[in-house]
């Protein structure tokens, strides 16, 4: 074998030892990485809630009787004072079977015959009294004249006397008798339209006007019915004044503190809108969520800082989605939360150092929004490793990845 082969096997095998070092030699992780940095930090808490219109007004009839149509209608503007939102008028007789309009016309009928006995006693009374007073002028021309004595001039003014009474009491009794005919043949009144002929309001309804401006949010109903005491007939509302109302799990209300200010997002309109928090309800209530799990839910109303124009188009009952501010930062050193991992009982995180990964651990306050705040530990600047593997361990060799 010849010198310059000999030598080009040697270059060949010494090729292949370097690759095959270079194939086994290990390569650095490439790895994702994020810096330490400072600045604002803001913890919030999201939930939906549903937009209402502070103090509505509930309009209930006042009294029993039979509602007409509605004048005005879902989404009506109406003036306090002025617009006429409902009227009442009264409810027809009811309808009488057999028997009972027997009894009212047999009723009737009594009560005509006691009328009629009433109005020929006051016919005898009214005779008696003439009678008498023809004999009273008499026997006062005759004591006069000293004919007869005055006792029995006495007795005669007496008899007179007793005679207008019982002419009194018999005009009483026909009226009596008059009020018991008509009584009865009230009973005997159908059903009757009650509405003007030209579709107006007749002078014995009872009108009621709105009692505050705004627009109509609800009708009960909106077709003419019967209705009682009490009975609702619509709402009134403003929509310039509305509120949001969030229901709220009990351990995220008690971190909610007064006066908390809100953001408003994807109401449907453009733009974020601005809330405060104006009240939590001292008492939680029980909800089954949708797994069947039961919740204690508090109940949060908040009032909107945005002006009515800024949000057209939002009204009573929409559904939107808050979030609350429960804390505020402004100069915070704060680390990814992507970059955190349990280390026993403390939290750690992978730092480059150079080339190689060098365990950290830290020390973290709070939490929101993806980042964490960094009270030891890492200084501003420093790279930490997102989204650490199982298989990477400290003096590993990292590359930042493409």
């Amino acid at each position: 074998m010849s010198i310059m082969r000999k030598l080009g096997l040697g270059v060949a095998g010494v090729a292949l030892l370097a690759a095959l070092v270079w194939a086994l030699w290990p390569q650095p992780m490439p790895v994702d990485l994020a810096p330490v940095t400072r600045g604002p930090m803001q913890g919030t808490i999201a939930a939906q809630g549903v937009t209402r219109v502070r103090s509505p007004y509930a309009i209930t009839a006042p009294i029993t009787g039979a509602a007409t149509r509605s004048p005005v209608e879902i989404g009506d503007p109406v003036t306090a004072g002025e617009t006429v939102v409902a009227v009442i008028q009264p409810a027809d007789p009811a309808l009488m079977d057999a028997r009972t309009r027997a009894q009212a016309e047999a009723a009737v009928a009594e009560a005509q015959a006691a009328v009629g006995v009433a109005e020929s006693n006051l016919q005898q009374t009214e005779n008696a009294l003439e009678h008498s007073a023809r004999q009273l002028e008499r026997s006062r021309t005759l004591a006069e004249r000293g004919t007869i004595a005055h006792r029995m001039l006495e007795d005669i003014e007496a008899a007179h006397l007793s005679a207008q009474q019982s002419r009194d009491a018999a005009r009483a009794q026909l009226e009596l008798n008059r009020a018991t005919l008509a009584r009865a043949e009230a009973q005997l009144l159908g059903p009757q339209p009650v509405s003007a002929p030209n579709g107006g309001v007749t002078e014995c309804c009872v009108q009621i006007l709105a009692p505050q401006s705004g627009i109509v949010l609800a009708l009960s109903d909106q077709s003419a019915r019967l209705v009682q005491a009490g009975s609702p007939l619509l709402m009134i509302g403003n929509l310039d004044e509305l509120e949001i109302e969030l229901d709220l799990l009990s351990t995220d209300a008690v971190q909610v503190p007064p006066g908390a200010r809100a953001y408003v997002e994807r109401w449907g309109g453009e733009g974020i809108l601005e809330a405060q928090l104006r009240r939590i309800d001292p008492a939680a209530f029980t909800r089954v969520s949708a797994l069947g799990i039961e919740e204690q839910r508090v109940r949060l109303r908040l009032d909107m800082l945005t002006p009515p124009d800024a949000r057209s188009g939002l009204g009573d009952g929409f559904r939107v989605h808050v979030s609350l501010i429960i804390w505020n930062a402004e100069d915070v050193l704060q680390v990814p939360q992507a970059a955190l991992f349990r280390d026993g009982d403390a939290w750690a995180v992978f730092v480059r150092d150079g080339d190689r990964a060098r365990q950290q651990s830290v020390e973290i306050g709070r939490q929101a929004a993806g980042l964490a705040e960094l009270r030891a530990g890492l200084q501003e600047g420093a790279q930490v490793i997102l989204f650490p593997s199982s298989t990477l361990t400290e003096g590993t060799r990292v590359v930042a990845r493409d």
